[in-house]
């Protein structure tokens, strides 16, 4: 009898090698790269917020996320939804761009507004949206937040600003750029009347938006590690010929620098605005 037989030869595979056919297949999306710490972050563990479990980043969220975790279900009415872009300095490229955004978005225009209910308390309500043209301010956006405060003055409504933004847009020259002093007024007239206005600044805030009605308001909060500030950091550094600190503009050092009243986690916003707005009242 052979206790040894001899099997034709299989060779081992190497560490690292797949097997042909068994490449394993990950669906899109079910994991993230958080963009503060690096590491990728299984989707779910995200949660509603879209919170790193690791660093507690803030994930940059839509408009429609925003009204799901912060508004009363079902309380939201828009208003304005017909104010649109149009290309007034008819630039190369803009009416695609336009219509490119708002299928990415699912939004008309950079901002949404309009009013609804946090914790039964009502509230007007406006917020931009980063993945529209990165939130950029131009004449439709500005008209949407003048009519925002303007009709928050007629109805006697406090009102809560979702600033995202890089600013005002190119593609309308000095348009987009009076959209800074028409916004400003309106809010000055809303603040005549005695009523509240909370900016709450997100992940990023730069530009014109900054330097009109993002730093408006009489309560300003913020997101953790939101980039906040007028123009970059690149511009800055060239400009002084200095290198500036790892946390320039970012949240916590605008916060030490007085021009932030506090910073709340995105999981502890509807609580705090609920608050703010009850006191008020």
């Amino acid at each position: 009898m052979r206790l040894f037989k001899k099997r034709a030869y299989i060779p081992i595979q190497q560490a690292g090698e797949k097997a042909e056919g068994t490449v394993p297949s990950v669906p899109d999306g079910m994991f993230q790269k958080c963009p503060n710490c690096q590491r990728a972050v299984y989707s779910k563990d995200l949660g509603e917020e879209k919170i790193c479990p690791n660093c507690s980043y803030a994930f940059r969220i839509s408009a429609q996320e925003r009204l799901r975790i912060i508004m009363d279900d079902g309380s939201f009415e828009e208003w304005d939804e017909d104010v649109v872009s149009v290309d007034p300095l008819e630039f190369p490229g803009y009416d695609k761009k336009i219509v490119q955004a708002q299928i990415k978005s699912g939004l008309r225009e950079a901002v949404l507004t309009g009013k609804g209910t946090i914790e039964g308390q009502a509230v007007a309500f406006g917020i931009m949206d980063s993945h529209f043209i990165m939130g950029s301010m131009g004449h439709a956006v500005g008209e949407k937040i003048a009519r925002l405060f303007e009709r928050s003055t007629e109805e006697r409504l406090p009102v809560i600003l979702f600033t995202a933004s890089g600013g005002a847009r190119m593609q309308e020259g000095i348009i987009s750029l009076m959209q800074m002093a028409k916004t400003s007024a309106a809010i000055a007239n809303h603040s005549k009347e005695g009523l509240l206005y909370i900016t709450v600044l997100t992940d990023p805030t730069t530009g014109g938006v900054t330097a009109s009605f993002a730093m408006q308001g009489d309560i300003i909060l913020s997101e953790p590690n939101a980039l906040v500030g007028f123009a970059g950091r690149r511009v800055i550094e060239q400009t002084i010929k200095e290198s500036l600190p790892e946390n320039f503009q970012r949240a916590e050092m605008v916060l030490e620098n007085g021009f932030i009243d506090k910073i709340v986690p995105r999981n502890e916003l509807r609580g705090m605005l609920s608050k703010l707005i009850a006191l008020h009242v």
